[in-house]
């Protein structure tokens, strides 16, 4: 399964490569309009994505390379993420309590 998620990180990495050069030197029409169009739905949808895992997200050490994943990679990411255990933040102050008590 990893291996598959890998790829689809490289081929999504591959895909905003051809994204930016288009965006840096257009292809010809309508490709270079249909290359925009889909670069503009795959940063709506990996927005809403992080929209909707945004408490799972801010639960992780470095959230803001995270959100920057989520937004490149999408769900290829957030299943890394589903599978890994989320550590509540108000952990550490309840662990101090119980050993003061």
């Amino acid at each position: 399964m990893s291996i598959l998620l890998g790829l689809g990180k490289v081929l999504t990495a591959l895909f905003w490569g051809v994204v930016l050069a288009n965006l840096l030197d257009p292809f010809a029409q309508p490709f270079a309009l249909l290359l925009h169009l889909a670069g503009a739905l795959l940063v709506l949808i990996h927005g809403l994505e992080l929209w909707l895992f945004s408490e799972r997200v801010s639960g992780r050490t470095r959230p803001g390379l995270e959100r920057v994943q989520i937004l490149l990679f999408g769900i290829f990411h957030l299943q890394a993420l589903l599978s890994a255990p989320v550590q509540p933040l108000s952990a550490a102050p309840a662990e101090l309590e119980v050993e003061h008590a």
